[in-house]
């Protein structure tokens, strides 16, 4: 039977959101079929396309379709204000407290953003001269991210400007020069006592219920992955959510996401930082 182009994109759009929730919007073409020819690469096939998302549909090859649709854009301390009010605001009063402080970050991509978290924490025990028991989940439905995530090695420029000038990377990488075709490149491996404070899981945000108690988290990280699903599933999501920050806990919000039906129940405490004041009824 014959189809076109846009009846393969349409199926793989109408596959992402029934295994995962994101919605693709009308201009993401070219991008879809390069995610294509990256599915064909990962699930070493050859033959037609349409086939192969049938055979997803049936449930074949599910993971591979995810890894290769899912986009993955991140890097330490991404809107890096959050991680000063993190260290200025809330991480003092558990220092001094002595208080575990439960940390989530809802979509952690490669790892970049949960091992920010673990830095803040490190760096602001350092300032007060304080001990904080701290403790992130780190979760992504991409399977391949998470595992680059948890080995814990990246790249790294010395233009880098992703570190702010309060973090010294050297006190959190252990430092690597590897020679290849290229010349030389710098990699840095993530320290054991960082990695020892993040535990990295496989979850979908648009799974019905998630695997965590009622006020688990004190602080929830759900930065620049909402916008990859419809108005609605955010507000679910968010909801969701929601229902496993503590009262008094933050919730941060990537710049161009909002709390939706989440306003009556929050305080706005800075920029896409919120403070949970209320249970949703």
């Amino acid at each position: 039977m014959a189809y076109t182009t846009q009846d393969v994109h349409n199926k793989v759009k109408k596959l992402l959101y029934s295994l995962t929730g994101i919605t693709l919007s009308e201009n993401k073409d070219i991008m879809i079929s390069n995610r294509i020819d990256k599915l064909k690469r990962n699930c070493r096939y050859s033959g037609d396309i349409m086939d192969l998302l049938n055979s997803i549909e049936e449930g074949n090859n599910v993971t591979e379709f995810i890894n290769s649709f899912t986009t993955n854009k991140t890097h330490f301390f991404r809107e890096d204000f959050h991680f000063v009010d993190l260290k200025d605001r809330i991480l003092p009063n558990f220092a001094t407290s002595g208080n575990k402080i439960n940390m989530y970050c809802s979509a952690s991509s490669t790892g970049e953003e949960p091992y920010s978290m673990a830095m803040t924490v490190f760096k602001a025990m350092e300032d007060l001269g304080k001990h904080i028991n701290a403790s992130i989940i780190a979760t992504d439905i991409d399977t391949s991210v998470l595992q680059y995530a948890a080995n814990g090695i990246y790249r790294y420029s010395k233009s880098s400007k992703e570190f702010p000038s309060w973090i010294k990377p050297q006190k959190y990488f252990k430092r690597r020069v590897q020679k290849n075709l290229s010349g030389e490149e710098i990699l840095i491996k993530v320290n054991d006592e960082l990695k020892k404070m993040i535990t990295f899981h496989v979850m979908n945000l648009s799974s019905s219920s998630y695997p965590f108690s009622k006020n688990q988290f004190d602080v929830i990280f759900c930065r620049n992955v909402l916008i990859y699903f419809s108005a609605e599933d955010q507000n679910i999501i968010l909801k969701k959510l929601f229902s496993h920050l503590k009262i008094g806990g933050t919730l941060y919000l990537g710049h161009s996401e909002n709390p939706q039906d989440l306003v009556p129940f929050v305080k706005r405490v800075g920029q896409n930082i919120f403070v949970k004041e209320k249970e949703i009824i």
